[in-house]
């Protein structure tokens, strides 16, 4: 199974970005699908997660300004990013999750400047 991430980038602040991250391989009965974030020098960390009947969880530091979807038939999950800060300068991994473990995606690099 792998995670293919990409649409990362340089943003100035307060504008967007889209992740998508699409699975291929084998990989039965995906339930959690979403993202998290590490910041250079601290832990990794959620930022937004769905779930396979589409309900949704956000860290408090994204919600109003980042909206996560899924397709499930392609297999990918999408992070839409507005109204974007320094502070959201960050490696983004994306993660799927079925009943038997978790498989994440190598990251992608989000630079905001100010």
């Amino acid at each position: 199974v792998q995670l293919q991430a990409c649409g990362g980038g340089l943003v100035q602040a307060g504008g967007s970005l889209r992740l998508s991250c699409a699975v291929s391989g084998v990989i039965f009965d995906i339930n959690r699908m979403g993202w998290y974030r590490q910041i250079l020098g601290k832990q990794r960390e959620l930022v937004a997660v769905i779930s396979d009947g589409g309900s949704t969880n956000y860290a408090n530091y994204v919600k109003g300004r980042f909206t996560i979807s899924r397709n499930n038939a392609l297999r990918t999950v999408d992070l839409q990013m507005n109204s974007l800060k320094p502070e959201d300068t960050a490696i983004y991994y994306c993660t799927v999750r079925n009943v038997r473990r978790e498989y994440w995606g190598q990251g992608t690099q989000v630079t905001v400047s100010s």
